[in-house]
C-alpha cells in the first residue's frame, strides 16, 4: 500500500508541476535573434530519439512497472557505461525527486541546463548512473531537480525520497 500511496502523491505533485503551477514562466530569445551557429543549436538540440522515446502509459498503468514503458533495449543503452568524451562537462549535484511518472523516456528537469541536450546522472549513494535528457527549468542552480520514472527505477533510486545526483552533459 505504500507504493500506491506514494504514486498517488507523486501524481497529484506532477500534475501541478504540468499545470504549471508555483513555477515561473521563463521568456528564451527566439532562434531568429541568436547568432548563425547558435541559432541552429538552439533549434535543434542533440537527443539520442533511442533513450528519450517511449509511448506514454496506459490510462490504466498504476504500478511502476506499467507506468515504466521503455523496453530492454532502452533500459540496457541508458545504463551502458560510456567511455569519458572530450565533450562531457560536469554540470555539477543537484537533489531530484520523482517527476511526472506519465511522462516516458529518461529525462532530467533541472535548473543546471540552459537548454536541452544529452546527458548522464549518477546515484551518488550506489554509483549507478543513467543516460537522460537534460531539460532546463526555472531556478537557482542549486535548486531541485525532478527525474523520470524510468530513470528512477534504472539508477535504483527511492521513488519517495530525495536523491543526491552527479549531473554530466555530453557536450
Amino acid at each position: 500500500m505504500p507504493l500506491v500511496t506514494a504514486l498517488a502523491a507523486a501524481l497529484s505533485l506532477s500534475a501541478c508541476a504540468q499545470l504549471g503551477i508555483g513555477q515561473k514562466k521563463s521568456v528564451e530569445a527566439p532562434a531568429a535573434s541568436l547568432p548563425e551557429g547558435q541559432a541552429a543549436q538552439a533549434a535543434a538540440p542533440t537527443v539520442d530519439p533511442v533513450v528519450t522515446t517511449a509511448p506514454p502509459p496506459s490510462r490504466a498503468a498504476n504500478t511502476q512497472a506499467t507506468l515504466d514503458t521503455t523496453t530492454p533495449e532502452q533500459r540496457k543503452k541508458a545504463a551502458a557505461p560510456v567511455a569519458p568524451q572530450t565533450g562531457t562537462k560536469s554540470l555539477g549535484s543537484t537533489v531530484a525527486s520523482l517527476g511526472s511518472p506519465t511522462e516516458p523516456g529518461f529525462w532530467l528537469k533541472t535548473p543546471l541546463v540552459k537548454s536541452e541536450t544529452m546527458g548522464r546522472v549518477t546515484n551518488k549513494a550506489n554509483g549507478k548512473s543513467s543516460a537522460v535528457r537534460l531539460i532546463p527549468i526555472d531556478g537557482p542552480a542549486t535548486g531541485g531537480s525532478r527525474l523520470s520514472l524510468p530513470a528512477m527505477r534504472l539508477i535504483e533510486a527511492s521513488l519517495t525520497e530525495l536523491t543526491e545526483l552527479t549531473v554530466t552533459s555530453d557536450g
